[in-house]
């Protein structure tokens, strides 16, 4: 009876010990880095120009182009600042198709110029990407 228990128990710690290079394998090969020239954003920064602040939110989306041949996600959009919001693309983003990140900014009570600065994460890109909005408000 001891040796029926002592099978399982022996399998269980050979799968749990092989499970974290199986683990580590499938991480690397589903996020693996690609060049800049795979995931491209249309613009690397937005000029507002000058705006009223009686005029409330403003927003521009920046695109997000997948040139890689495995779909991408937008996993996170960080901010600068508590003043800027942002809305992403969820689902995954194909190969040779696009997503987008908008970017809104409220510039009531923040008269003069600002610049704020935007990281895009993707499981393609584990540097970011860094956009920028500028602009002055009066």
């Amino acid at each position: 009876m001891k040796f029926v228990l002592v099978i399982p128990a022996l399998t269980g710690l050979f799968l749990l010990a092989s499970a974290p290079d199986f683990v580590a394998k499938a991480y690397v090969n589903t996020f693996q880095a690609m060049s800049d020239d795979e995931i491209k954003v249309d613009k690397t920064a937005y000029d507002f120009g000058t705006v009223r602040e009686s005029d409330g939110l403003i927003s521009t989306e920046f695109i997000i182009t997948n040139n890689s041949a495995n779909p991408i996600v937008i996993t996170y959009v960080g901010t600068s600042c508590g003043c800027t919001a942002t809305e992403w693309t969820k689902e995954p983003i194909e190969a040779g198709k696009t997503g987008k990140v908008t970017v809104s900014y409220n510039p009531t009570g923040r008269l003069g110029a600002f610049d704020k600065t935007i990281t895009i994460m993707t499981t393609g890109s584990p540097d970011g990407i860094i956009v920028r909005i500028t602009g002055t408000v009066i």
